[in-house]
């Protein structure tokens, strides 16, 4: 959720959106390397997927979108 915030955030340099929402596009198209129906392998691409994705622009999720997506999973809980 936190990067969902950094992504949509005005401040978020535009690679950085990028970056995510390619990440994000990846895990929800179903068309992917592992699929998803393979029971304990499916996710393991689309999580991959992610974990780069956050690790490379993870300096631009601040406290910020952090407290915004705790806030968020408190609520949705």
């Amino acid at each position: 959720m936190a990067a969902y915030f950094c992504a949509t955030d005005r401040k978020t340099p535009l690679k950085a959106k990028a970056i995510l929402m390619a990440a994000l596009a990846y895990f929800v198209v179903p068309a992917d390397l592992i699929p998803d129906f393979i029971i304990a392998f499916g996710f393991t691409d689309d999580i991959s997927v992610l974990i780069a994705a956050i690790n490379s622009v993870k300096s631009h999720i601040t406290t910020e979108h952090e407290e915004k997506a705790q806030v968020w999973l408190d609520v949705n809980d």
